[in-house]
């Protein structure tokens, strides 16, 4: 059975959806900010457009540098791939606890964080004062009372990475504003209980996305409890595997990174013969063009063309790897010589059904060798 990569764009356009739904929660917090400088600017004989637009300009903006300003956050505190992914894991478990909050399963227990009282009423002095709306939309950054903005940051922070902290909150941005502009026409279509009922899916949605974070978090540190691991090790797989070829005491891999993955993503090598790992860079995009290997505590980061890997295998077992983002996977078999050869053929299963009883089947037949 082989589990498919799963692809970093369904994360964004959760994040849009999350966005759009939160348009009903920006509505009621912010929507008299916009009615405000919407009649202020009908007396000047502004255009109403023009008014959204720089208002639209403020809030993506602020939303998006605090995002990268969240995301590099993670990116100092998570310095090794293992702590990068505790991070996630711990991001992760907030987005769940949260969406969780969001239904009111935890009626009794506030889970969010507390605007500081300084910052709070800076806020709302400034959102009072001025009428200009590009500084409104500014100032939406800072909101950080809104739940499912504070949800975002914990996600933006939780990838490590001040470009995608960006991009996440530049997404969930866009997707707040279509109900923020049209809120007037939409509040007279929609009941009160069918908005309570939007707000309840976007709080699944914030739990959908609290899971992803939480799986990409086990899966940076290595731990073999991620999703894809946990379904590859308890399925009768029939994806194919390298054996590493040894020569002159040195067993070679070899591996081309697309933009679907990494090809192939799992290898059979032996315990204390170095590994020389070939990588071929053909397709690189922002989630694969780093991989992470916590176990032997190496981050690589690939670049186009060809670049060579070392390294010794200590011990029996599975190393399982990822790209930066948790997102794509891949591990090393490590088997102990000859006798590990021998128990590997044991419990494998060949293509077509055919089961050979020799170890002759790693060394002659790489190609068909499944786990």
């Amino acid at each position: 059975f082989q589990l498919p990569d799963l692809d970093v764009q369904l994360s964004y356009w959760a994040v849009l959806i999350v966005g759009l739904l939160t348009g009903f929660h920006c509505v009621g917090m912010c929507g008299g900010f916009v009615l405000s400088y919407t009649a202020r600017g009908a007396q000047r004989g502004v255009q109403t457009y023009w008014l959204h637009s720089q208002y639209a300009v403020g809030k993506l903006l602020s939303y998006t540098l605090i995002g990268a300003g969240f995301g590099l956050l993670g990116a100092v505190i998570s310095f090794t791939p293992t702590i990068r992914g505790i991070a996630a894991i711990l991001a992760g478990a907030f987005l769940i606890l949260y969406g969780f909050n969001m239904l009111h399963v935890f009626s009794a227990v506030r889970i969010g964080f507390t605007m500081p009282r300084f910052l709070s009423r800076f806020v709302r002095e400034e959102t009072h004062r001025t009428h200009q709306p590009f500084i409104i939309g500014l100032l939406n950054g800072l909101m950080i009372a809104c739940g499912p903005l504070q949800a975002m940051y914990v996600m933006a922070a939780g990838t490590g990475d001040a470009l995608e902290g960006a991009k996440l909150l530049f997404i969930f941005g866009l997707g707040t504003l279509p109900l923020m502009f049209g809120f007037g026409f939409l509040a007279s279509l929609i009941s009160h209980r069918m908005t309570h009922r939007i707000l309840n899916a976007s709080g699944i949605l914030v739990i959908s996305l609290g899971l992803v974070m939480l799986n990409r978090g086990l899966a940076m540190t290595g731990s073999g409890y991620d999703f894809h691991t946990l379904i590859q090790r308890h399925s009768p797989a029939t994806s194919v595997s390298k054996v590493g070829r040894e020569s002159e005491g040195v067993q070679t891999i070899h591996m081309t990174v697309k933009a679907g993955g990494y090809r192939p993503n799992r290898f059979v090598i032996k315990r204390g013969v170095p590994v020389r790992w070939v990588i071929e860079g053909q397709e690189l995009t922002g989630c694969n063009r780093v991989i992470l290997v916590p176990q032997l505590n190496l981050e690589i980061e690939l670049k186009p063309g060809t670049q060579v890997v070392e390294f010794v295998p200590k011990q029996p077992g599975t190393i399982s790897w990822s790209c930066w983002m948790g997102m794509l996977h891949g591990e090393f078999v490590v088997i102990d010589g000859e006798a590990g050869e021998e128990q590997l053929v044991k419990r494998i299963w060949v293509r077509r059904g055919k089961i050979r009883s020799s170890a002759a089947t790693l060394r002659n037949c790489p190609q068909c060798l499944v786990r």
